[in-house]
């Protein structure tokens, strides 16, 4: 499809996701499927949202903020090793520049696809920097992985707070070993590519990651941070709107609907992300239209920092880049 006819289709299906989180159904469910007499819907997300507490929202806009600089020291330590020797501050402004052209683009990866830009104006350097930020999204999604399962699991068999973290400890092994396993192949790849080779040239350029695995662990540690900031900052929104769950369903239902904001079906995860958290909520007996009402104070926090990165870039529109040698230009 052509660029205007994708943000068409973008739009339209954006505007009826949100339609249908919102208007979709009457009365006040609590289970799903469930629909009980009474005003409808959107009423009812008028009354939710008119009772809201501003003073939790504004802390859980701080909390998001603080997450996504979190996230862009996280990347600063997978992009550094590999030659891009930038100050930290550099990897949050790009990482923030990334958020607000995950809103415009098909899902967050559109942002991705920006970063690497921004940081190499040639081509090897650019697909260095890819290297980089798929290597901050699978440390990201590990963590996430991690907290997602550990949540379900205690949460379905009841599991004490011992048994909860040894859960915790048993996956945290398991994505670390992977991550190992995954570091040790590129010795192999490295040693079987033909000698002065540009595709040896450049998996030497990834061996850092093998020399030094504790650059992954690091990254893994910051990953927990920046997920429970964001689960944090769901947990506040919905204290706003007054609905209280346990942390483990915060734990559990919020990465879910992060991965679901992933599909490149609407613009910025608007609607995918109401809906979802709707349906994943009306489980632990949350009315849908609070359900709605938190999906969408969250994208709000979302919104907002992406529009901060938007700020930044039209303040720099220049990118910057790393020569091979690892020098900072521009």
């Amino acid at each position: 499809m052509s660029g205007w006819l994708s943000l068409i289709v973008r739009v339209a299906i954006t505007v009826g996701l949100m339609a249908w989180a919102i208007f979709g159904g009457s009365g006040n469910k609590t289970k799903p499927g469930e629909v009980q007499p009474g005003e409808d819907k959107w009423t009812q997300f008028l009354e939710v949202l008119s009772e809201a507490d501003w003073s939790w929202w504004l802390g859980a806009l701080a909390v998001t903020l603080v997450g996504q600089v979190v996230a862009g020291m996280r990347w600063a330590a997978l992009a550094r090793p590999l030659g891009f020797d930038f100050p930290h501050r550099f990897f949050v402004r790009r990482f923030f520049e990334g958020m607000f052209f995950s809103l415009c683009l098909p899902s967050s990866i559109g942002g991705d696809v920006v970063k690497a830009v921004r940081i190499g104006t040639t081509t090897p350097m650019r697909l260095l920097a890819g290297c980089s930020v798929l290597a901050d999204r699978l440390t990201g999604l590990s963590a996430l992985g991690v907290l997602v399962g550990t949540a379900v699991i205690a949460r379905n068999n009841a599991l004490g707070t011992p048994a909860t973290f040894a859960v915790f400890a048993g996956l945290l092994v398991a994505v670390l070993v992977g991550f190992w396993l995954a570091l040790a192949l590129l010795d192999r790849v490295h040693a079987v590519l033909p000698a002065g080779s540009a595709a040896r040239e450049f998996v030497a350029r990834l061996l850092p990651y093998r020399q030094r695995p504790s650059l992954v662990l690091l990254a893994v540690g910051w990953s927990f941070v920046v997920q429970l900031a964001g689960v944090a900052a769901v947990v506040l929104v919905a204290r706003a709107l007054g609905v209280e769950q346990p942390v483990l369903v915060w734990l559990s239902v919020v990465p879910l609907v992060a991965l679901a904001m992933v599909l490149p079906i609407s613009i910025g995860g608007f609607g995918v992300r109401e809906s979802t958290i709707e349906y994943l909520l009306l489980g632990y007996g949350v009315p849908a239209q609070a359900g709605v009402a938190i999906g969408l104070l969250w994208g709000m926090c979302t919104l907002i920092a992406g529009l901060v990165g938007g700020v930044l870039f039209l303040l720099e529109r220049q990118p910057a880049a790393a020569d091979p040698s690892g020098s900072a230009v521009g």
